[in-house]
């Protein structure tokens, strides 16, 4: 057999904490506490500061920057899935390279083989994840251009709340795909501790989890967003 069991067990750990990473970031997401969740307080703030607006280029630009950062990402992926088939004709050379740094055993071609598609597959998910973002976010531009004017949404608040409520809805979702695309990147890191055996896929996964996890809940980024809305000023 090609395939040892600690191959299996340290896959099937990686895929666990993947999918319980993304229910605990999801879950903090919706209720706060995540850096997600300050950002997505700041995207409504920002749709209620364009509806105050009569000339909207800043919401524009801010838009076409995300718009540009997620096809960054998507085309990044892209550029991966093809490395990753390239790479598939060197599968024994990988295999033999492998095999002087892994601690348990040899690496075989087929493996090598798998590990690779496998590859292919968690940049294609961050591919589809980017991608579908990437709409999102030119909806998100359409709905914005539909907010009222500022005296039309003084005259109709209930039409305007209804509006805006539009845009930050598909903004989020649009922001949660993104966030969704790059943990695919993140876990894809990991994922390459799997070519030098079982055990360094365990480590290099814990190791992932503990760096993103960090920031998203405890790291500067986080605290200056949680300092700023304990300063802000109440009426």
């Amino acid at each position: 057999m090609f395939i040892d069991w600690t191959d299996i067990a340290a896959l099937g750990l990686y895929l666990c904490v993947w999918v319980g990473y993304n229910r605990i970031t999801d879950n903090m997401a919706r209720g706060g506490g995540s850096l997600s969740s300050l950002m997505n307080e700041e995207r409504e703030r920002w749709l209620r500061t364009a509806l105050s607006r009569d000339l909207r280029m800043i919401d524009t630009a801010v838009l076409t920057s995300l718009q540009q950062g997620t096809g960054f990402f998507a085309s990044t992926c892209i550029f991966a899935i093809g490395g990753c088939f390239a790479l598939l004709g060197s599968a024994e050379v990988i295999a033999d390279i492998s095999s002087d740094f892994s601690i348990i055993s040899t690496a075989h071609k087929v493996l090598v083989e798998i590990k690779l598609l496998g590859l292919v597959v968690i940049f294609s998910y961050g591919f589809f994840k980017f991608a579908w973002s990437y709409r999102l976010f030119n909806y998100c531009a359409i709905l914005i251009g539909g907010l009222p004017m500022r005296s039309d949404a003084e005259k109709n608040p209930v039409e305007a709340e209804e509006a805006v409520q539009r845009a930050l809805t598909m903004n989020v979702v649009a922001g949660y795909n993104f966030n969704a695309g790059l943990r695919a990147i993140f876990f894809a890191l990991a994922y390459l501790g799997w070519f030098l055996g079982p055990y360094t896929l365990v480590v290099s996964t814990i190791l992932v989890v503990a760096i993103i996890a960090n920031r998203q809940f405890r790291s500067p980024a986080v605290k200056a967003l949680k300092d700023l809305r304990t300063k802000a000023p109440t009426a």
